[in-house]
């Protein structure tokens, strides 16, 4: 028992570094956003009526809607938005099949919303930590962007090596965090304790009713306050749902409240320090510790999105959305810590890119908010789904369970459509520019396959003409790859042709990614006997596994194949994709499809081939 009760403080001790850090340093800018705006009149009742709708909106959509409904909705023990999306497409596959390709294509474009998030969400919370300089001395002012940048920059450049060293430290400063602002806030509340009234609904409803018009325009600058609600869904594998609930319920939702009703009472007694209220909690010889501090969380916050950019794009790669991109592991312990450098260094040049073209937190607000408003709505879409035709609950509890929710994440959307062109068409390009690249790698891909099976031959036809009157025979295995099982590989009709031979052993490997997260070894491959020491073999992985070819080959042995080694080869096609105009995409996508194919990082590093045992035969393949 105390064994499991350790484990789960220190899940939850993690859970509190990892997947809190990013609404963990939300209170550096909802409430100065809020009343910044200029569309709040400046009055008591409106602090009341703010404060509350903050606080319902982190009940509803954190405390409800995550964590304790969406959290339910885990796959194979994982979350996340492409975890969920293999989930409901799952559920629907027998039940709804025409529904299938709309939702694949919905939950990949909310997929893509997740990099837009990814630019703006280290931006904003990194310049906002250091905007606490101004508030120490106004003579900070000029060093806030290049201070900024900096900071990015190391935080980028330390990726390569990995976050097992620092990642301990974490869960420890992140709760270092949460004990300060929840102190900053108990000080001033002790000033005017009726702030806690607040709490009460009724207050949210008065102001709701009284100006509708002005808490429409604002919900999109209360969104602040759930930014890295996601986090905590697709996080769940690394930590498992009780952890995350235990961090939420005794640490970080109390902590945030208390922040947030002491901005309220700070606000209450000085109207002027709404330029920077979190700052102005903070007694002047207690501020710069503070910038420090509250830096050192806006870095763990951005840390965990750029080690979610990591594994989401590795997943997406997977499930055959992206081409192939190279990856690193930073550690031998945990193989879920990855590097990816393409994915590294380009969310960091568009980060630069948020930071010098917004220049303030207050204007990076502007564009945040709708990408991950539409995230949050198409969570509740695919919910829907999962509980529907995955858990098969009857169809009016579906709608009242999620119906809810969609209505307040279409609340929310609609506000954030408001800011549209003040900035938050930034996000909403970032994604949609992905979008465009993993559709068309996916419709290239199917129309290369198209292509390749219209001027295949049948395998077993193939080998069983081959021998009539069989090649010369050398020592070794031969491995095949292919993308199409049961038909002849480019590579043995080039070797075949070229050099006249034919292994003692041949083997046809296909390799399969499949919509869920695990495949465990004891399903990894299927083998079927083509007869004269010929074989085809078909490997399985989940979106979450890491492919290792040998690895799996490896599990033969005691099957009547005996591989060695240092006498396996590895053949594999590559093909130069030359585009025509046609029955297929676009020119111009099919174009593009050429150049993300012959940019994609090869085959076998990607499938961990021995980089002395590969041999690459090529071919044009038009489309």
């Amino acid at each position: 028992m105390s064994a499991s009760k350790s484990s789960l403080g220190a899940l939850t001790l993690g859970a509190i570094g990892v997947v809190y850090g990013d609404i963990g340093t939300s209170v550096l800018y909802t409430i100065k956003e809020v009343f910044g705006s200029g569309h709040v009149p400046f009055t008591h009742g409106n602090v009341y009526g703010v404060l509350s709708i903050v606080f319902w909106t982190l009940t509803i959509i954190v405390s409800l809607k995550y964590v304790t409904l969406v959290l339910r909705a885990d796959n194979h023990g994982e979350g996340g938005l492409v975890a969920m999306l293999a989930l409901a497409s799952q559920s629907v596959k027998d039940k709804a099949p025409a529904l299938r390709k709309w939702m694949l294509l919905i939950g990949i474009f909310g997929t893509c919303l997740f990099y837009g998030d990814g630019v703006i969400t280290p931006a904003i919370t990194v310049l906002s930590a250091v905007e606490g300089l101004d508030v120490v001395s106004p003579a900070f002012r000029k060093a806030v962007i290049p201070v900024t940048l900096a900071i990015l920059f190391v935080l980028f450049w330390v990726q390569k090596r990995g976050t097992a060293g620092i990642g301990r430290f974490f869960g420890p400063v992140m709760v270092l965090w949460f004990l300060v602002i929840a102190a900053m806030g108990v000080w001033h509340i002790i000033d005017h304790p009726e702030i806690l009234w607040a709490l009460s609904p009724h207050h949210a409803l008065r102001f709701i009713f009284a100006h509708p018009g002005i808490t429409f325009i604002i919900l999109g600058a209360v969104v602040l306050c759930v930014t890295g609600g996601e986090a905590l869904y697709a996080d769940m594998g690394h930590f498992g749902k009780k952890p995350i609930r235990v961090a939420w319920f005794s640490i970080v939702m109390p902590c945030l409240t208390l922040n947030y009703f002491g901005q309220g009472a700070l606000l209450l007694a000085e109207p002027e320090a709404v330029e920077n209220p979190f700052f102005h909690m903070a007694p002047e010889w207690l501020t710069l510790p503070l910038v420090g501090l509250a830096t050192m969380a806006a870095v763990i916050a951005s840390q965990a999105l750029i080690s979610g950019a990591f594994s989401v794009t590795k997943q997406v790669i997977q499930l055959g959305y992206l081409p192939r991109l190279q990856i690193r592991h930073t550690s031998t312990k945990d193989t879920g810590q990855i590097y990816m450098p393409f994915v590294n260094w380009g969310l960091f040049a568009m980060i630069v890119l948020a930071v010098v073209l917004f220049r303030s937190s207050s204007n990076l607000a502007a564009a945040y908010g709708i990408a991950v408003t539409l995230d949050m709505t198409i969570t509740t879409v695919l919910t829907f789904f999962v509980i529907r035709y995955g858990w098969g609950y009857p169809l009016a509890l579906c709608i009242a369970a999620t119906g809810f929710f969609f209505a307040i994440d279409i609340a929310f959307f609609s506000s954030n459509l408001l800011k549209l062109f003040q900035g938050g068409w930034f996000p909403i390009l970032i994604g949609g520019a992905i979008f465009m690249l993993m559709t068309t790698w996916k419709d290239g891909r199917e129309q290369l396959n198209q292509s390749l099976r219209d001027t295949s031959i049948d395998l077993a036809s193939f080998l069983e003409s081959v021998f009539v009157s069989p090649p010369a025979r050398v020592d070794g295995t031969a491995v095949f790859l292919t993308a199409q099982p049961d038909i002849v590989p480019n590579a043995l009709m080039h070797n075949l042709k070229h050099n006249k031979v034919l292994h003692q052993q041949n083997l046809f490997v296909t390799v399969r990614s499949h919509e869920v997260p695990w495949i465990g070894m004891d399903k990894r491959l299927s083998v079927e006997p083509l007869g004269h020491d010929c074989w085809q073999v078909t490997l399985n992985y989940g979106f979450k596994n890491d492919i290792n070819l040998p690895k799996a080959l490896a599990l033969l042995t005691g099957r009547g194949i005996d591989l060695n080694p240092m006498s396996t080869s590895y053949f594999l096609s590559r093909d130069i994709v030359t585009p025509t105009l046609g029955q297929g995409m676009a020119l111009w996508r099919e174009k593009l499809f050429a150049q993300m194919h012959h940019s994609a990082t090869g085959a076998a590093e990607f499938l961990n081939l021995p980089s002395n045992a590969v041999v690459e035969l090529g071919s044009k393949v038009e489309i």
